[in-house]
């Protein structure tokens, strides 16, 4: 395994670690466990346990932009990069089972650590701003193409489909209930983002 692949594998392992059950439960010996690495190899890449966190969400980050970008490449018109998004929110950030609501290891990270843990909450401010920024160009060219109602303010209309979405995940986890949540997510977005009304549902519309 090169210096490479077991950084990545250490990436890997830690972020589906702490998807499976939450940051203070993970230690570091099972890391390198599930890694098939040893802590001196740990300990070459990393600092710490907080370390490793940070830099897997900005991995996995990276790992989901070149998918946004495609989704908001100016080859889709407006209206499907909005139904791809949600599409896309659904797949990665919900899930189907009720045990493992991916999007909720990052905000369960966020609220066990520390506050002095400036790394990992760094990291989640920076993920936090990227998808508010896809928000934004989504909100844009939505507007730009005529489909908002004319008074809706893109940028808090980015910012508010974020916190949504950060919502509905606690809910689905304490709730237990992803498929309720999956079903009132799309209309929720179209309210936020002050869609008109002919527009909602497009591809659902466009299929029948």
């Amino acid at each position: 395994m090169t210096v490479l692949d077991t950084r990545e594998r250490l990436l890997d392992v830690a972020l589906n670690l702490i998807w499976q059950s939450n940051y203070n439960s993970v230690g570091v010996n099972e890391i390198c466990k599930r890694a098939g690495v040893t802590k001196g190899s740990f300990y070459h890449h990393f600092e710490s346990k907080g370390e490793l966190f940070a830099e897997a969400t900005s991995y996995y980050i990276t790992s989901m932009k070149p998918q946004m970008d495609a989704i908001m490449s100016p080859t889709n018109p407006p209206l499907e990069q909005l139904e791809q998004t949600i599409a896309f929110i659904m797949e990665n950030k919900f899930g189907k089972d009720l045990d493992d609501i991916p999007g909720c290891a990052f905000l369960s990270a966020g609220t066990q650590c520390e506050k002095s843990m400036d790394q990992i909450n760094d990291a989640l401010q920076s993920m936090a701003h990227t998808g508010i920024c896809y928000n934004t160009a989504l909100a844009r060219s939505l507007a730009d193409g005529g489909y908002l109602e004319d008074d809706v303010d893109v940028e808090k209309a980015a910012r508010s489909l974020h916190q949504l979405v950060q919502g509905a995940l606690i809910f689905a986890k304490v709730h237990r209930c992803p498929k309720q949540v999956q079903e009132d997510i799309p209309e929720a977005f179209y309210r936020l983002l002050g869609l008109k009304k002919e527009y909602w549902y497009s591809r659902q519309k466009a299929a029948s």
